[in-house]
């Protein structure tokens, strides 16, 4: 049995949904020969610590009744460059004008020869290079499956499951929110500002959903893709982006009735990275509803090969992670 001592840094939606995961697949993860030890969890604004690995429920208790995790009063980052631990779970929120503190949690754990596995796409989106530099420099394994696809296994599929191909272009959906509103305005007939009410309501967008429906996020996940897949080395800015607060309800009618829908669709393909409205038929495997997620390669031995999923969620995000921290400790 190989014990790995963690902590989890960040502990809004998806770090809850981390630790309810872990909660329910303890038993599986030992099964498989690793007992993994949260050894230190920290929100915005506190921190609990146990050597021997903290109480999971309790903590989630805590955050739900009183809004923390604990009483130290410690960040995440002085976390990780104090206790000895092999592992940081980073779901910290994410930054794309700087990496925010994602990024210093990240090099800091680098610092100190630790394995990363993470949800935030902002030092993704702006340092890939330095990093995979800097984790290689110091023999630490970074992971990063749910920046991507949430539970839609992007990374895995293009790098291990397709290995031996070559991949040649790449499209798809990476926002449920801007799925379900568009999805959501031809079913009622209704506004963008009518539907993004409803996405608010039922928790589906954010309340400043400026991310989601700029095309932000699509953006910052397509970087990710393109860094890995392609070997491009771009950033945030480096892709073109165009969102979908000017599309109108008639538009998406018009288009319905032509037999396509319009989805946004980020894309990679000759060099170049763009997220967009775009007009999909209808029986294409990219139209799809609701918050589903898309993802589309062409490949040279296998051809299209196309898979969707939940592209958001807590427990779903929370899933690649688990699927990360198996295959980094599993062998």
């Amino acid at each position: 049995m190989k014990t790995i001592r963690a902590s989890l840094i960040g502990f809004g939606a998806v770090g809850q949904g981390v630790a309810k995961v872990l909660l329910a697949k303890k038993d599986y993860l030992q099964s498989i020969g690793i007992d993994l030890r949260i050894v230190a969890i920290a929100d915005s604004r506190t921190a609990v610590i146990d050597s021997e690995g903290v109480n999971l429920a309790a903590v989630l208790d805590s955050k739900k009744k009183k809004g923390v995790v604990g009483s130290e009063k410690i960040s995440g980052t002085d976390i990780i460059k104090t206790i000895d631990h092999e592992l940081v779970i980073e779901t910290t929120p994410t930054n794309i004008d700087d990496g925010g503190v994602g990024l210093t949690n990240m090099l800091a754990a680098f610092e100190k020869g630790m394995d990363v596995v993470t949800s935030n796409k902002g030092p993704l989106a702006l340092k890939y290079g330095e990093l995979i530099e800097t984790a290689n420099r110091s023999g630490s394994k970074l992971k990063f499956e749910a920046t991507v696809g949430g539970a839609m296994p992007v990374i895995n599929l293009a790098c291990d499951t397709l290995a031996g191909n070559k991949i040649l272009s790449m499209e798809g959906i990476f926002n449920g929110t801007c799925n379900y509103i568009l999805s959501r305005m031809v079913e009622e007939h209704a506004s963008y500002e009518q539907m993004l009410a409803e996405a608010q309501e039922l928790g589906i967008a954010e309340a400043d959903p400026i991310y989601d429906v700029e095309g932000i996020d699509t953006a910052s996940k397509l970087v990710i893709v393109a860094n890995v897949i392609f070997g491009m080395n771009a950033s945030y800015r480096d892709v073109t982006v165009t969102g979908i607060t000017r599309i109108t309800p008639e538009a998406l009618l018009l288009a319905n009735r032509d037999g396509y829908a319009i989805k946004l669709i980020g894309e990679v393909n000759d060099g170049k990275i763009n997220v967009a409205p775009k007009l999909v038929p209808l029986d294409n495997p990219l139209a799809v509803g609701g918050t589903l997620n898309v993802f589309s390669v062409q490949t040279d031995i296998s051809g299209p090969i196309t898979i969707t999923g939940r592209g958001a969620g807590s427990i779903e995000t929370a899933s690649a992670i688990l699927s990360d921290i198996i295959s980094l400790y599993k062998n």
